[in-house]
This record gives structure tokens, C-alpha cells and sequence, in this order.
């Protein structure tokens, strides 16, 4: 079984509910999972598989908590060569910035190498009224392969 480190950026709690829907159902599963609120570049692993869960705040901004992670991706430009991840992207198509935060850290994993498992999962609020649903949907469908 896999070793996962979960990383949220949320901002009114669905990123983590989300999240921690994943963790219960992967564990159940016998995986590992790490869940990172507050995460770091130095909190993640790359013997461990990557799954990232963001909301989108103002304009297509990073939520705060999952910020310093981003920061460091994009100021210390690691070579993630090898690393494997998966990634939810959660917004509301009404605003310009759909799922900004979200498309921002998968072009900035993807350009430092690392090797996205599957197209992102997008989450429109609009549209979704359980985003913790059609996650769980989503994982259902790939998860076999970690």
C-alpha cells in the first residue's frame, strides 16, 4: 500500500473536508496518509505519493496556509523528477479566476517534473453542492494505480 501526504489550502473548511474524506476512504483501503494543513516543502516526501486539495481565494490566489508550500516551489524551483501527485482544484466558476490556485500549483509541480497520476479534478461550488462527493468519485477511479 502507498504512503500519502495530503496537503489542504482551505479557507472555510471544504478543501479539508475534502481532504479528509480522501484520508478516511484511503485509509480504510490500507494506505498511509499524512494530512498537512499547514504544509512546507520540507513536510512532503518524494517516496510518498502527493495529493493536493485547494480551494481558490480572491483572485486566483493560494489560500494562506498552503502558501508557504507554493513559495517554495516557486523560489527554490526543486527538480521533482519522480515524484507523482494528484490534485483537486475547488472554486466558483461564477468568479474570473476559476480554480486559480489549483491550475497555478499543478503548472508549477508540472514544470519542476513532477508527474501528475491523472488530470486535475476541478470543483465548481456552483455546481457541486457536496464537493466532498464527487472527490471521492474521482479517487475511486484512479486509485488503484498508487
Amino acid at each position: 500500500m502507498a504512503e500519502i501526504d495530503i496537503l489542504v489550502g482551505t479557507v472555510y473548511g471544504a478543501a479539508m473536508l475534502v481532504a479528509e474524506t480522501l484520508s478516511d476512504h484511503l485509509e480504510a483501503n490500507g494506505h498511509v496518509c499524512h494530512l498537512h494543513e499547514e504544509a512546507e516543502l520540507t513536510d512532503i516526501d518524494a517516496s510518498r505519493f502527493l495529493l493536493i486539495v485547494s480551494a481558490t481565494t480572491g483572485q486566483g490566489d493560494i489560500p494562506p496556509n498552503l502558501q508557504p508550500f507554493a513559495s517554495a516551489l516557486a523560489d527554490r524551483a526543486p527538480y521533482m523528477k519522480g515524484w507523482r501527485y494528484a490534485l483537486i482544484a475547488m472554486g466558483d466558476s461564477s468568479y474570473e479566476h476559476f480554480c486559480g490556485a489549483g491550475r497555478r500549483l499543478d503548472g508549477l509541480l508540472q514544470e519542476l517534473a513532477a508527474e501528475a497520476l491523472v488530470p486535475r479534478l476541478e470543483i465548481d461550488a456552483t455546481v457541486e453542492d457536496e464537493p466532498e462527493v464527487a472527490a471521492l468519485a474521482w479517487l475511486k477511479t484512479w486509485e488503484n494505480r498508487l
